[in-house]
């Protein structure tokens, strides 16, 4: 796989995963986006987090899903 880092995020989706801070005016989000063929971008949708994002493999994004469902006794 190539550097996920040097992939284009100019037409990538994200999806929003939202919870806590809702006093707020920037609710607590988390952006998650497909990349490339098997590539995937986090990131935090508020202002402050702007430019700051995390690159996984689809393996990588894989195991930190398990194995955090798995830490909070979550199931699917």
């Amino acid at each position: 796989m190539s550097n996920l880092y040097s992939l284009p995020v100019d037409e990538t989706t994200f999806e929003n995963f939202c919870g806590g801070n809702l006093q707020s005016e920037h609710e607590s989000c988390v952006e998650i986006g497909a990349i490339g063929e098997t590539g995937y971008i986090l990131r935090d949708s508020k202002p402050e987090g702007a430019g700051r994002e995390l690159r996984f493999t689809e393996a990588e994004m894989d195991d930190f899903v398990v194995g955090y469902a798995k830490r909070r006794g979550l199931t699917p």
